[in-house]
Protein backbone atom coordinates (compact mmCIF):
# COMPACT_ATOMS: atom_id res chain seq x y z
CA UNK A 1 0.00 0.00 0.00
CA UNK A 2 3.01 2.75 1.31
CA UNK A 3 4.99 1.81 -1.89
CA UNK A 4 2.03 1.93 -4.43
CA UNK A 5 0.95 5.33 -2.47
CA UNK A 6 4.56 6.72 -2.80
CA UNK A 7 4.51 5.84 -6.77
CA UNK A 8 1.09 8.14 -6.93
CA UNK A 9 2.64 10.80 -5.37
CA UNK A 10 6.25 11.00 -7.40
CA UNK A 11 3.33 10.76 -10.49
CA UNK A 12 1.05 13.93 -9.46
CA UNK A 13 3.59 16.17 -7.27
CA UNK A 14 3.55 19.44 -8.50
CA UNK A 15 6.88 20.53 -8.29
CA UNK A 16 9.18 18.16 -10.87
CA UNK A 17 12.76 17.64 -12.11
CA UNK A 18 13.65 15.06 -15.12
CA UNK A 19 13.68 11.57 -14.87
CA UNK A 20 11.22 11.95 -11.42
CA UNK A 21 8.62 9.75 -13.63
CA UNK A 22 10.73 7.26 -14.51
CA UNK A 23 12.12 6.99 -10.51
CA UNK A 24 7.93 6.80 -9.66
CA UNK A 25 7.61 3.78 -12.33
CA UNK A 26 10.52 1.99 -11.29
CA UNK A 27 9.12 2.35 -7.58
CA UNK A 28 5.69 1.20 -8.93
CA UNK A 29 7.14 -2.02 -10.57
CA UNK A 30 9.05 -2.95 -7.27
CA UNK A 31 5.31 -2.48 -5.61
CA UNK A 32 3.97 -4.91 -8.00
CA UNK A 33 6.61 -7.41 -7.28
CA UNK A 34 6.60 -6.92 -3.46
CA UNK A 35 2.20 -7.39 -4.06
CA UNK A 36 2.92 -10.68 -5.75
CA UNK A 37 6.04 -12.04 -3.40
CA UNK A 38 3.54 -11.28 -0.58
CA UNK A 39 0.62 -12.55 -1.97
CA UNK A 40 2.29 -15.41 -2.59
CA UNK A 41 3.76 -16.17 0.83
CA UNK A 42 0.18 -15.59 2.53
CA UNK A 43 -0.94 -18.36 0.58
CA UNK A 44 1.39 -20.38 1.44
CA UNK A 45 0.78 -19.71 4.90
CA UNK A 46 -2.82 -20.83 4.33
CA UNK A 47 -2.03 -23.64 2.33
CA UNK A 48 0.51 -25.47 5.08
CA UNK A 49 -1.54 -24.04 8.06
CA UNK A 50 -5.24 -24.37 6.87
CA UNK A 51 -6.30 -23.81 10.38
CA UNK A 52 -5.22 -19.97 9.90
CA UNK A 53 -7.72 -19.35 7.26
CA UNK A 54 -10.43 -19.47 9.34
CA UNK A 55 -8.44 -17.74 12.09
CA UNK A 56 -7.64 -14.30 10.21
CA UNK A 57 -11.21 -13.68 9.48
CA UNK A 58 -11.65 -13.99 13.09
CA UNK A 59 -9.05 -12.26 15.04
CA UNK A 60 -10.07 -9.49 16.89
CA UNK A 61 -6.76 -7.47 15.24
CA UNK A 62 -5.60 -9.78 12.28
CA UNK A 63 -9.54 -9.32 10.80
CA UNK A 64 -9.46 -5.74 10.42
CA UNK A 65 -6.08 -6.02 8.05
CA UNK A 66 -7.33 -8.57 5.68
CA UNK A 67 -9.09 -5.41 4.14
CA UNK A 68 -5.28 -4.16 3.22
CA UNK A 69 -5.41 -6.41 0.15
CA UNK A 70 -8.15 -4.36 -1.49
CA UNK A 71 -6.56 -1.43 -0.85
CA UNK A 72 -3.20 -2.05 -2.64
CA UNK A 73 -5.55 -3.53 -5.34
CA UNK A 74 -7.15 -0.09 -5.80
CA UNK A 75 -3.42 1.61 -5.44
CA UNK A 76 -2.09 -0.49 -7.78
CA UNK A 77 -5.18 0.03 -10.42
CA UNK A 78 -5.18 4.02 -10.01
CA UNK A 79 -1.00 3.84 -10.90
CA UNK A 80 -1.51 1.92 -13.77
CA UNK A 81 -3.85 4.66 -14.89
CA UNK A 82 -1.45 7.03 -14.09
CA UNK A 83 1.66 5.93 -15.60
CA UNK A 84 0.04 4.52 -18.31
CA UNK A 85 -0.89 7.90 -19.34
CA UNK A 86 2.37 8.77 -19.11
CA UNK A 87 4.27 6.33 -20.55
CA UNK A 88 1.53 5.18 -23.30
CA UNK A 89 0.88 5.88 -26.50
CA UNK A 90 -2.50 7.53 -27.12
CA UNK A 91 -4.08 4.29 -28.65
CA UNK A 92 -2.41 2.39 -25.76
CA UNK A 93 -3.99 3.90 -23.29
CA UNK A 94 -7.25 4.02 -25.30
CA UNK A 95 -7.03 0.15 -25.16
CA UNK A 96 -6.03 0.22 -21.27
CA UNK A 97 -9.76 1.91 -20.44
CA UNK A 98 -11.66 -1.50 -21.18
CA UNK A 99 -9.67 -2.89 -18.96
CA UNK A 100 -9.75 -0.43 -16.39
CA UNK A 101 -13.76 -0.05 -16.93
CA UNK A 102 -14.14 -4.08 -15.99
CA UNK A 103 -11.89 -3.57 -13.24
CA UNK A 104 -13.95 -0.92 -11.63
CA UNK A 105 -16.90 -2.99 -11.36
CA UNK A 106 -15.44 -5.83 -10.33
CA UNK A 107 -13.17 -3.78 -7.65
CA UNK A 108 -16.55 -1.94 -6.66
CA UNK A 109 -18.68 -5.15 -6.21
CA UNK A 110 -15.94 -7.11 -4.52
CA UNK A 111 -15.47 -4.61 -1.88
CA UNK A 112 -18.77 -3.88 -1.12
CA UNK A 113 -19.50 -7.99 -0.57
CA UNK A 114 -16.26 -7.63 1.88
CA UNK A 115 -17.38 -4.68 3.83
CA UNK A 116 -20.64 -6.29 4.68
CA UNK A 117 -19.27 -9.76 5.16
CA UNK A 118 -16.40 -8.59 7.42
CA UNK A 119 -18.16 -6.22 9.73
CA UNK A 120 -20.78 -9.34 10.04
CA UNK A 121 -18.14 -11.63 10.88
CA UNK A 122 -17.01 -8.71 13.60
CA UNK A 123 -20.23 -8.68 14.98
CA UNK A 124 -21.07 -11.83 15.74
CA UNK A 125 -17.83 -13.62 16.73
CA UNK A 126 -17.84 -14.99 19.79
CA UNK A 127 -18.19 -12.86 23.07
CA UNK A 128 -14.49 -13.34 24.23
CA UNK A 129 -12.57 -12.55 20.87
CA UNK A 130 -14.76 -9.29 20.35
CA UNK A 131 -13.17 -5.72 20.24
CA UNK A 132 -13.77 -3.64 23.15
CA UNK A 133 -14.32 0.14 23.23
CA UNK A 134 -11.66 0.67 25.57
CA UNK A 135 -9.19 -0.19 22.93
CA UNK A 136 -10.67 0.85 20.22
CA UNK A 137 -8.16 2.19 17.27
CA UNK A 138 -8.60 4.02 14.02
CA UNK A 139 -8.39 0.27 12.36
CA UNK A 140 -11.78 -0.60 12.82
CA UNK A 141 -12.64 1.65 10.18
CA UNK A 142 -10.48 -0.51 7.92
CA UNK A 143 -12.95 -2.87 6.77
CA UNK A 144 -14.46 0.00 5.13
CA UNK A 145 -12.02 1.37 3.21
CA UNK A 146 -11.31 -0.72 0.36
CA UNK A 147 -15.05 0.18 -0.86
CA UNK A 148 -14.53 3.97 -0.16
CA UNK A 149 -11.42 3.56 -2.54
CA UNK A 150 -13.60 2.64 -5.04
CA UNK A 151 -14.25 6.42 -5.18
CA UNK A 152 -10.87 7.24 -5.58
CA UNK A 153 -10.40 4.66 -8.37
CA UNK A 154 -13.49 6.06 -10.42
CA UNK A 155 -12.07 8.94 -12.35
CA UNK A 156 -9.14 7.18 -13.17
CA UNK A 157 -11.08 4.62 -14.26
CA UNK A 158 -13.86 7.14 -15.85
CA UNK A 159 -11.05 9.06 -18.12
CA UNK A 160 -10.65 7.27 -20.87
CA UNK A 161 -14.68 5.88 -20.78
CA UNK A 162 -17.68 7.39 -23.54
CA UNK A 163 -19.64 9.74 -21.73
CA UNK A 164 -22.53 7.42 -20.92
CA UNK A 165 -20.03 4.97 -19.07
CA UNK A 166 -17.83 7.71 -17.56
CA UNK A 167 -20.95 9.11 -15.53
CA UNK A 168 -21.82 5.52 -14.53
CA UNK A 169 -18.54 5.27 -13.11
CA UNK A 170 -18.56 8.16 -11.44
CA UNK A 171 -22.24 8.14 -10.03
CA UNK A 172 -21.07 4.49 -8.44
CA UNK A 173 -17.73 5.80 -7.31
CA UNK A 174 -19.83 8.78 -5.36
CA UNK A 175 -21.77 6.33 -3.62
CA UNK A 176 -18.94 4.47 -2.54
CA UNK A 177 -16.82 7.19 -1.26
CA UNK A 178 -20.00 8.49 0.54
CA UNK A 179 -20.94 5.36 2.33
CA UNK A 180 -17.19 4.63 3.32
CA UNK A 181 -16.71 8.70 4.52
CA UNK A 182 -20.09 8.15 6.81
CA UNK A 183 -19.36 4.57 8.25
CA UNK A 184 -15.87 6.46 9.20
CA UNK A 185 -17.21 9.28 10.58
CA UNK A 186 -19.78 7.11 12.96
CA UNK A 187 -16.67 4.96 14.15
CA UNK A 188 -14.93 8.60 14.94
CA UNK A 189 -17.50 9.87 17.35
CA UNK A 190 -16.08 5.80 19.34
CA UNK A 191 -12.46 6.89 18.71
CA UNK A 192 -12.44 10.21 20.05
CA UNK A 193 -14.19 9.06 23.39
CA UNK A 194 -11.98 6.27 23.83
CA UNK A 195 -9.16 9.19 23.50
CA UNK A 196 -10.78 11.26 25.86
CA UNK A 197 -11.99 7.95 28.48
CA UNK A 198 -8.78 5.91 28.01
CA UNK A 199 -6.31 8.23 26.50
CA UNK A 200 -3.22 7.89 23.69
CA UNK A 201 -3.09 4.53 22.63
CA UNK A 202 0.22 2.42 23.06
CA UNK A 203 1.04 2.39 18.48
CA UNK A 204 0.37 5.28 18.27
CA UNK A 205 1.71 5.28 14.51
CA UNK A 206 -2.24 3.81 13.85
CA UNK A 207 -3.53 7.06 14.71
CA UNK A 208 -2.52 7.94 11.26
CA UNK A 209 -5.09 5.67 9.84
CA UNK A 210 -7.95 8.58 10.73
CA UNK A 211 -6.07 11.11 8.31
CA UNK A 212 -7.08 8.47 5.46
CA UNK A 213 -11.40 8.60 4.69
CA UNK A 214 -11.75 12.43 4.70
CA UNK A 215 -8.08 13.05 2.69
CA UNK A 216 -9.01 10.41 -0.17
CA UNK A 217 -12.98 11.52 -0.16
CA UNK A 218 -11.47 15.34 -0.45
CA UNK A 219 -9.05 13.97 -3.65
CA UNK A 220 -11.71 12.11 -4.51
CA UNK A 221 -14.74 15.16 -5.31
CA UNK A 222 -11.93 17.39 -6.29
CA UNK A 223 -10.42 14.94 -8.82
CA UNK A 224 -14.22 14.02 -9.93
CA UNK A 225 -15.19 17.45 -10.55
CA UNK A 226 -12.45 18.04 -12.97
CA UNK A 227 -13.75 15.84 -14.90
CA UNK A 228 -17.41 16.40 -14.85
CA UNK A 229 -17.42 19.36 -17.60
CA UNK A 230 -16.01 16.63 -20.47
CA UNK A 231 -18.43 14.00 -19.63
CA UNK A 232 -21.34 16.68 -19.14
CA UNK A 233 -20.44 18.56 -22.84
CA UNK A 234 -20.62 15.08 -24.24
CA UNK A 235 -23.69 13.79 -22.67
CA UNK A 236 -24.90 17.35 -24.08
CA UNK A 237 -23.92 16.60 -27.69
CA UNK A 238 -25.55 13.58 -27.29
CA UNK A 239 -29.07 14.74 -26.24
CA UNK A 240 -29.47 13.06 -22.90
CA UNK A 241 -28.04 15.33 -20.15
CA UNK A 242 -31.50 16.06 -19.40
CA UNK A 243 -32.12 12.79 -18.34
CA UNK A 244 -29.63 12.64 -15.83
CA UNK A 245 -30.01 16.40 -14.06
CA UNK A 246 -32.90 18.53 -15.77
CA UNK A 247 -30.92 20.90 -17.57
CA UNK A 248 -29.45 21.66 -20.93
CA UNK A 249 -26.88 24.02 -20.26
CA UNK A 250 -23.48 21.70 -19.46
CA UNK A 251 -21.60 24.12 -18.21
CA UNK A 252 -23.86 25.67 -15.88
CA UNK A 253 -24.35 22.31 -14.69
CA UNK A 254 -20.62 21.30 -14.67
CA UNK A 255 -19.48 24.55 -12.78
CA UNK A 256 -22.33 24.17 -10.26
CA UNK A 257 -21.53 20.56 -9.89
CA UNK A 258 -17.27 21.72 -9.31
CA UNK A 259 -18.43 24.29 -6.68
CA UNK A 260 -20.03 22.16 -4.70
CA UNK A 261 -17.73 19.16 -4.92
CA UNK A 262 -14.35 21.96 -4.07
CA UNK A 263 -16.55 23.63 -1.18
CA UNK A 264 -16.63 19.90 0.53
CA UNK A 265 -13.36 18.90 -0.44
CA UNK A 266 -12.49 21.55 1.06
CA UNK A 267 -14.48 21.16 4.43
CA UNK A 268 -12.81 17.49 4.27
CA UNK A 269 -9.15 18.86 4.05
CA UNK A 270 -9.79 20.64 7.24
CA UNK A 271 -10.71 17.50 8.89
CA UNK A 272 -8.01 15.63 7.74
CA UNK A 273 -5.41 17.93 8.53
CA UNK A 274 -6.42 18.27 12.34
CA UNK A 275 -6.57 14.49 12.46
CA UNK A 276 -2.84 14.46 10.91
CA UNK A 277 -2.20 17.40 13.27
CA UNK A 278 -3.51 15.63 16.59
CA UNK A 279 -1.50 12.41 15.19
CA UNK A 280 1.91 14.31 14.71
CA UNK A 281 1.50 15.85 17.97
CA UNK A 282 0.52 12.14 19.70
CA UNK A 283 3.77 10.62 18.66
CA UNK A 284 5.88 13.94 19.40
CA UNK A 285 4.41 13.30 22.93
CA UNK A 286 6.28 9.95 22.82
CA UNK A 287 5.88 6.63 21.79
CA UNK A 288 5.28 4.17 24.51
CA UNK A 289 6.43 0.87 22.67
CA UNK A 290 9.50 2.13 20.13
CA UNK A 291 10.43 -1.60 19.22
CA UNK A 292 9.48 -1.84 15.03
CA UNK A 293 5.73 -3.16 14.14
CA UNK A 294 4.07 -3.24 11.03
CA UNK A 295 1.52 -0.41 12.58
CA UNK A 296 4.69 1.95 11.52
CA UNK A 297 3.30 1.57 7.96
CA UNK A 298 0.90 3.86 9.12
CA UNK A 299 3.22 7.07 8.65
CA UNK A 300 2.85 6.52 5.08
CA UNK A 301 -0.25 5.46 3.80
CA UNK A 302 -3.06 7.77 5.04
CA UNK A 303 -0.68 10.20 4.58
CA UNK A 304 -0.64 9.50 0.94
CA UNK A 305 -4.00 10.52 1.05
CA UNK A 306 -3.54 13.78 2.63
CA UNK A 307 -1.04 14.62 -0.07
CA UNK A 308 -2.82 13.87 -3.01
CA UNK A 309 -5.61 16.00 -1.40
CA UNK A 310 -2.96 18.67 -0.69
CA UNK A 311 -1.94 18.13 -4.30
CA UNK A 312 -4.93 17.81 -5.73
CA UNK A 313 -7.01 21.10 -3.83
CA UNK A 314 -3.71 23.33 -4.59
CA UNK A 315 -4.19 22.57 -8.28
CA UNK A 316 -7.55 23.28 -8.35
CA UNK A 317 -7.51 26.74 -6.30
CA UNK A 318 -3.80 27.66 -7.87
CA UNK A 319 -2.43 27.86 -4.51
CA UNK A 320 1.31 27.97 -4.45
CA UNK A 321 1.36 27.70 -0.63
CA UNK A 322 -0.49 24.33 -0.55
CA UNK A 323 0.93 23.00 -3.68
CA UNK A 324 4.56 23.80 -1.87
CA UNK A 325 3.23 22.00 1.23
CA UNK A 326 2.29 19.18 -0.77
CA UNK A 327 5.51 18.93 -2.37
CA UNK A 328 7.65 19.34 1.23
CA UNK A 329 4.69 16.00 2.44
CA UNK A 330 5.64 14.58 -0.63
CA UNK A 331 9.86 14.40 0.32
CA UNK A 332 8.43 13.62 3.79
CA UNK A 333 6.83 10.34 2.81
CA UNK A 334 9.38 9.42 0.68
CA UNK A 335 12.36 9.72 3.33
CA UNK A 336 9.65 7.72 5.64
CA UNK A 337 8.77 4.90 3.50
CA UNK A 338 12.80 4.30 3.00
CA UNK A 339 13.55 4.51 6.89
CA UNK A 340 10.08 1.81 7.75
CA UNK A 341 11.40 -0.07 4.73
CA UNK A 342 14.66 -0.27 5.99
CA UNK A 343 13.20 -0.71 9.51
CA UNK A 344 10.74 -3.64 8.66
CA UNK A 345 13.22 -5.68 6.53
CA UNK A 346 15.36 -5.12 10.19
CA UNK A 347 12.93 -6.53 12.04
CA UNK A 348 12.11 -9.30 9.93
CA UNK A 349 15.83 -10.69 9.76
CA UNK A 350 16.35 -10.16 13.83
CA UNK A 351 12.74 -12.36 13.82
CA UNK A 352 11.18 -9.69 15.91
CA UNK A 353 8.02 -9.63 13.41
CA UNK A 354 6.37 -11.99 11.31
CA UNK A 355 7.89 -15.13 13.26
CA UNK A 356 6.09 -17.64 15.25
CA UNK A 357 5.35 -16.39 19.00
CA UNK A 358 5.07 -12.80 17.56
CA UNK A 359 2.83 -10.78 16.16
CA UNK A 360 -0.97 -11.98 16.28
CA UNK A 361 1.07 -15.77 17.22
CA UNK A 362 1.30 -14.03 20.59
CA UNK A 363 -2.03 -13.72 21.78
Amino acid sequence: MSTSGIAMIIALTPHRFPGLSTIGLVIFLLDLLFFLFITMAIILRFILYQHTLRRAFTHPHEALFISTLWLSVAAILSNIDEYGRIFLSRDRYVALAGFMRVAFWVYLAVTFAFSVGQYHLLFTVKEERRLTVSAMTPAWILPIFPVMLAGTLATPCARGQVAESAIKILSAGLAAQGLGILVSVFFYSTYLSRLMAFGLPVQRPGMFIAVGPPSFTCSAFVSMAGEIPRVFRDLAGQGVLEGYAGLADPNTLAAGVKLLAISSAVFLWGLSFWFFASASVGIMAGMPDRKFHLSWWSFVFPNVGFTLASIRMGKTLGNQGVLWFSSVMSILLFLAWAFIAFRCVRAVYKREIVWPGHDEDSE
